[in-house]
C-alpha cells in the first residue's frame, strides 16, 4: 500500500510540476546589469548569448549550466555594441552590431571575421534570422535608414535591399521559408509589420499602429501554428506598450495593453500562455492571450525570449534566463546599474528654448524626439552618431508650441529614456 501511495504521489507531483523562469547567472562579466541583447539556441543545449554594451559573446553546450566567453571587443579590436547573434549550424554564425560592423564565424564562435562585401555597408544590424541550410537575413536600423541584407550561400555573398519605400527604421526580421517572411519597425505612420512572399523583392504592409513614433520591436511566429503571430510595440511615455496578435497570418490583428511603455521582449508557448518584458521590467506573464498580465518579479532589462518548446525557453536580459522544470539553484543578483547615458535638463520649465546636456560614455547612436502629454509625436529634434566619449550640450527652439507638459524621448543603443518638461 505504501508503494502504491508513493507512486501516486510521484505521479501527482509530475502532473502539477511546471516550468519556471530562473537566472542562469554563470555569466560573470556582466557586472553592471547591462543588457544581453540576444540569445540563440540551435537545440536544447547548444546556444550563444551576446552582451550589447560590453560587446561579448558567450557559448553554452549544456543548456546554460555553464557559459564560456568566446570573444569580446578587445579581442577583435574596436568599440562595438553587439546587437544580435544567429547560427545556421554549429559552425557558421553571424554577429550584428550597432556600429556599422558585421561579423561571421565558421568555427562555432571561437573566431570572428569582419564581413566587408556588402554594398552599401549597413549602418547597423538590429535583427537576424537564419532559415533553411544556407539563407540568412538581417535588418536595421532602429535609428534609420531601413534596410535588409540577404545571403543564400551561407554568407559568402550578400544582397543589400533598400527598404526606405516601406519604413524608416527596422528592428526585427523572421522568415518561415527562404521566401516567405516578415520584418517590423516603424514608418511615418506608426509601428509597422511588412510581409514578403518572394524573398524580399517586394513587400506589403500587414499592420500599422497608426501612432507615430512607435516600433514593432519583436515578432514571434508560433511554431505549432504559423498563422499565429505575436508582436511587441515599443512606444513613448505616457502611452502603454502593446501586444499585437494575429491568428490568420496577418490579415487581422488584435491589440492589448502591455505591462509598460518601453516593451521589447515577447514569447508565447501557445496562443494564450506567454511573456513580455522590457528595459525597466522583468517577466510579465499572461495565460489569456494578453488580456491580463501578472508580474512574476523575476528578470530585468529583457529584450529577447527564445522559445524551444512548451517547457523550455531562454531569454536575454541582465543575465540569461531559462524556463525549465529543473531547479537551477541560482539567485538573481542585482547590482547598481552603470548608466551608459547621463542626461541633465538645464532649464525646466522652459519658455522659448529647450536646453540639456548628455554625457556619452562610449560610442553610440541617438534619436532625440519630442512628444506631447498624450504621447503624440511632435517632432524629431536630432539624430546623433557618437564616435567617442563626449559631453554635448543641446539647445532647441520650442517657440510656437502650446503651453503644457511634453516628454523628450532619448533613444540610444541602451534603450529609451524619457524626461518630462513643462512649456510655459
Amino acid at each position: 500500500m505504501r508503494t502504491i501511495k508513493l507512486i501516486m504521489l510521484l505521479l501527482s507531483f509530475n502532473f502539477y510540476a511546471q516550468s519556471s523562469w530562473q537566472p542562469t547567472l554563470n555569466i560573470l562579466s556582466n557586472t553592471n546589469n547591462q543588457r544581453f541583447d540576444d540569445v540563440f539556441f540551435l537545440n536544447d543545449n547548444l546556444g550563444w548569448a551576446a552582451n550589447g554594451y560590453y560587446a561579448a559573446v558567450f557559448k553554452t553546450t549544456d543548456g546554460g549550466t555553464t557559459w564560456i566567453e568566446q570573444v569580446n571587443e578587445a579581442s577583435i579590436g574596436g568599440d562595438y555594441y553587439f546587437r544580435n547573434i544567429e547560427f545556421l549550424d554549429e559552425n557558421i554564425g553571424f554577429l550584428g552590431t550597432l556600429n556599422g560592423s558585421f561579423f561571421k564565424t565558421i568555427d562555432g564562435g571561437d573566431n570572428w571575421t569582419l564581413v566587408n562585401n556588402i554594398t552599401p555597408n549597413p549602418s547597423a544590424i538590429c535583427g537576424l534570422d537564419a532559415v533553411g541550410t544556407s539563407t540568412i537575413y538581417g535588418c536595421g536600423a532602429y535609428f534609420t535608414p531601413a534596410h535588409i541584407i540577404k545571403s543564400v550561400d551561407s554568407g559568402a555573398t550578400w544582397q543589400y535591399i533598400n527598404m526606405s519605400d516601406y519604413a524608416n527604421a527596422l528592428v526585427e526580421i523572421f522568415f518561415l521559408t527562404e521566401n516567405i517572411g516578415f520584418v517590423s519597425g516603424r514608418n511615418d505612420n506608426g509601428a509597422t509589420v511588412l510581409k514578403t512572399t518572394d524573398g524580399g523583392s517586394s513587400w506589403i504592409e500587414i499592420f500599422n499602429s497608426k501612432i507615430v513614433g512607435e516600433y514593432v520591436w519583436k515578432l514571434q511566429v508560433l511554431e505549432s501554428n504559423t498563422n499565429v503571430i505575436f508582436g511587441s510595440i515599443d512606444t513613448a511615455a505616457p502611452n502603454m506598450g502593446k501586444l499585437i496578435k494575429t491568428a490568420d497570418g496577418g490579415n487581422t490583428w488584435n491589440s492589448y495593453d502591455a505591462p509598460e511603455s518601453s516593451i521589447q521582449a515577447v514569447g508565447f508557448i501557445n496562443e494564450n500562455h506567454g511573456w513580455m518584458g522590457g528595459h525597466s521590467t522583468g517577466f510579465h506573464e499572461t495565460t489569456d492571450g494578453g488580456v491580463t498580465w501578472n508580474n512574476l518579479n523575476i528578470g530585468s532589462n529583457l529584450n529577447k525570449i527564445f522559445i524551444i518548446n512548451s517547457g523550455l525557453a531562454y531569454a536575454s536580459g541582465t543575465t540569461i534566463y531559462k524556463y525549465t522544470l529543473d531547479t537551477l539553484g541560482t539567485e538573481e543578483v542585482t547590482n547598481e546599474k552603470d548608466n551608459v547615458l547621463e542626461i541633465t535638463v538645464l532649464n525646466n520649465p522652459v519658455k522659448t528654448h529647450l536646453e540639456f546636456r548628455i554625457n556619452y560614455k562610449s560610442t553610440d547612436n541617438m534619436l532625440i524626439e519630442l512628444y506631447d502629454a498624450s504621447g503624440r509625436f511632435v517632432k524629431r529634434l536630432s539624430r546623433e552618431l557618437i564616435s567617442q566619449s563626449v559631453k554635448k550640450n543641446y539647445k532647441f527652439s520650442i517657440e510656437g508650441l502650446a503651453p503644457g507638459i511634453y516628454y523628450i524621448d532619448f533613444h540610444n543603443n541602451a534603450g529609451r529614456t524619457f524626461k518630462k518638461i513643462i512649456k510655459l
